[in-house]
């Protein structure tokens, strides 16, 4: 499955949804027929607002595999992190599934990205977090940031725990929404642009612009 991609963020709130969308609708301006896809959906019920969000900035319909649920195969009522929510809904997170929408979608589409819960660090169960189903998948990922204050901390902790586990790097999107003071921001863009180039030479940054 070597058209799956992987999307993930420094945090929860990272801008993961938008850059998930943003980047599947410009792989479907280059031609490419492109899925998005939803790893695990928290805090609702019987439908995925990501993957809802995902059409609306991609400008489509919703797809064949979003009416059937493949492309979010785990949803959880309880707006938490996914172990905890799966608890609450007295579930197991079924990562079978997930693996059959993801060989499903790859199957069928040229490019499928699928948009992470959390951080790299979520845990899916007490030993085996959102980070070791990306290397046990051997998923390239993309990394999301942004111009927060302490987002160089959090995008190098990452970068460092996908070096640590043999995952490739993709790219990294850096998300402008959040660029509330400049100053901070091309501070920000620049530091992870010079520390990719140096510890991840085969990957690049994308800069994202907000998206509504």
């Amino acid at each position: 499955m070597d058209n799956v991609i992987f999307v993930s963020g420094i945090d929860t709130d990272a801008g993961k949804r938008y850059a998930t969308a943003w980047l599947a609708k410009r792989y479907m301006e280059q031609g490419f027929s492109v899925a998005t896809m939803k790893f695990i959906q928290t805090g609702n019920n019987g439908f995925s607002e990501d993957i809802l969000a995902h059409r609306r900035i991609m400008g489509i319909s919703p797809l064949p595999e979003d009416r059937d649920l493949t492309t979010s195969p785990v949803i959880f009522t309880y707006p938490a992190s996914a172990q905890l929510a799966a608890r609450i809904d007295g579930r197991d997170i079924d990562v079978a599934s997930i693996d059959r929408s993801v060989e499903t979608l790859s199957g069928r589409y040229d490019i499928v990205l699928v948009e992470g819960a959390g951080g790299l660090m979520v845990p899916i169960a007490d030993d085996f977090f959102t980070v070791d189903y990306v290397a046990s998948r051997n998923l390239p990922i993309i990394i999301v940031t942004n111009g927060i204050l302490g987002s160089i901390n959090h995008t190098v902790l990452s970068l460092e725990a996908i070096r640590s586990r043999g995952i490739s790097l993709h790219s990294v999107i850096y998300n402008t929404y959040f660029d509330k003071d400049e100053i901070i921001a091309e501070d920000t863009r620049g530091f992870i642009d010079r520390y990719l180039q140096r510890e991840f030479p085969a990957s690049v940054m994308m800069v994202m612009p907000s998206v509504s």
